[in-house]
């Protein structure tokens, strides 16, 4: 008799199964283990917002400093190196930019790979893939150093940079050294970026990219009141990125995450090569969308002139603006999205997405339409040419048209990109080419600058704007948990409510 009291307490403290015997406390552990995993699910959304928000506003912050510095020290170089000099330096860097895929999507493949793994908690499958990542771009970078060392004396550099300047000549060489050299050291450099974004450090990341921007104006500022040789003053402006990113490298690998150290025996040739392949992905996709967006000068050149291509030139770069706005805004969500899906959280992918996509064209809206009203007013006041001629007001309404797709699609674009569903993504932009280049040619020559543009908007809408769609809703579906039959929620229903009463009761009778 003593020991019925006791087990009856036992049974009630969730020790053994109660006297109704089949479910019991097991099923209350259960129940309690689905309330904790809520109550860390909205723990980890409320982490991922405050992650997603202060990725934004320090993305913008670190454009506006990588913005605002070189027109601070432009008028120092420009005088310090001569017009001739900073002419051949800004030709060179035009070059270099040309260069932009050269880790052949590499870091994109890595961020993505590395969201699912922050997600998972699986720190070794990360730090093999970091390794692997540097292995494969730091053999690239350092093949490429190889070739450029090896070519950059015959190669007649004076010449193909119209150079006519003795003096300048003789340092034409040496500033593509330094420009090209810094360039391919930076390619491997710059994976600390990716591998900070995917862990959702975001806003470190960007602190660290601003304070690039920072340490090249001041030290361009004291080589210029110190006076000191131009070759040294190029040399200063352009090695503090790759400088700022083997600090930023060395910090996080040696303090913040030293298991995620680069190391030999962490390389896996199988994972370089997968993730080479996805990374080749993303760089066709990068090619496509910059085939179709860049192409438009040539083509104007063509059919109505170079007059007319520099005035095109002039109001896209106007435009450029919002386009950088839209995918500052938006990279965040890319790893915020894939811990959110490898967590089953879709919910919040949802919401995400629909709030991103209505906030970017709002923000994108009031700007466009004030460069719609007065883009002339503006052109005006910028280029004061007398050669530019009247915009006219169809061109900037399509291009402002244009600003609105794409800031609607970019948050689509990123729910596909963090789990790498990137068919629709090749599908949708091989259809723009083949739709984009003969319809531009068409209503350039039947309408002028305004129907290049408008061209731009009608194949983008037709063709990639679905395919995100259809992209957008595969990425959901893929990732949604196996959808239960009615019998089976009613079912389920009736277990939770009353697992529910017997916890309220147990609760009570304690």
């Amino acid at each position: 008799m003593t020991d019925q009291p006791a087990a009856r307490a036992t049974a009630l403290s969730g020790n053994v199964c109660d006297q109704e015997g089949a479910v019991g406390t097991p099923d209350l552990r259960r129940a309690a283990g689905l309330a904790s995993q809520a109550d860390q699910q909205e723990v980890a959304r409320r982490s991922r917002g405050r992650a997603l928000v202060a990725g934004i506003v320090s993305s913008l912050g670190a454009k506006a400093v990588g913005l605002i510095a070189p027109l601070l020290i432009t008028p120092l170089a420009f005088t310090h190196l001569g017009a001739e000099r900073y002419g051949m330096w800004m030709a060179v860097t035009s070059l270099t930019s040309m260069a932009l895929f050269a880790d052949f999507g590499l870091g994109s493949g890595l961020l993505t790979r590395l969201a699912r793994l922050h997600a998972e908690g699986d720190r070794l499958a990360a730090a093999r893939q970091i390794a692997s990542a540097y292995a494969l771009l730091g053999g690239l970078a350092a093949a490429l150093l190889g070739l450029l060392a090896a070519t950059v004396r015959w190669v007649p550099w004076p010449t193909l940079l119209n150079v006519t300047d003795p003096d300048v000549a003789g340092d034409a060489r040496a500033v593509v050294l330094l420009c090209f050299g810094s360039f391919l050291v930076n390619i491997p450099l710059a994976l600390v970026q990716r591998i900070q974004y995917a862990h959702q450090q975001v806003a470190q990341s960007n602190l660290w990219q601003a304070a690039g921007s920072l340490v090249a104006a001041a030290l361009v500022t004291a080589g210029a009141v110190i006076d000191i040789e131009p070759v040294l003053l190029i040399a200063l402006a352009v090695l503090s990125v790759p400088l700022m990113n083997a600090a930023n490298t060395v910090c996080y690998f040696v303090w913040q995450c030293p298991e995620l150290r680069p190391r030999p025996q962490h390389v896996r040739w199988l994972a370089a090569q997968r993730l080479l392949r996805l990374g080749m992905r993303f760089f066709v996709i990068s090619v496509l969308s910059s085939v179709v967006l860049n192409v438009d000068n040539f083509l104007v050149g063509h059919v109505l002139g170079m007059a007319a291509a520099a005035n095109y030139a002039v109001v896209l770069r106007m435009f450029s603006l919002l386009a950088l706005f839209v995918t500052l805004v938006n990279l965040p969500l890319w790893p915020a999205n894939g811990e959110a899906l490898a967590k089953g959280d879709l919910t919040w992918v949802r919401r995400s997405t629909r709030r991103m996509s209505c906030l970017s064209a709002a923000v994108v809206a009031l700007p466009a339409l004030g460069l719609v009203v007065f883009g002339n007013e503006f052109l005006r006041l910028w280029i004061r040419s007398e050669e530019l001629a009247h915009i006219p007001v169809t061109l900037l309404t399509a291009l402002a048209v244009y600003s609105l797709l794409i800031a609607v699609v970019s948050p689509i674009l990123m729910v596909q990109n963090s789990i790498e569903l990137l068919r629709p993504q090749l599908v949708g932009w091989l259809a723009c080419i083949v739709v984009a280049i003969p319809l531009k040619v068409l209503l350039a020559d039947r309408i002028g600058l305004s129907g290049v543009a408008i061209a731009t908007v009608v194949s983008y809408a037709v063709t990639v704007l679905p395919a995100a769609v259809v992209g957008y809703r595969r990425a959901l579906h893929v990732m949604s948990p196996p959808r239960l039959s009615k019998p089976e929620v009613r079912q389920r229903i009736r277990y939770i409510s009353r697992h529910r009463r017997r916890a309220e009761s147990a609760g009570g009778s304690r």
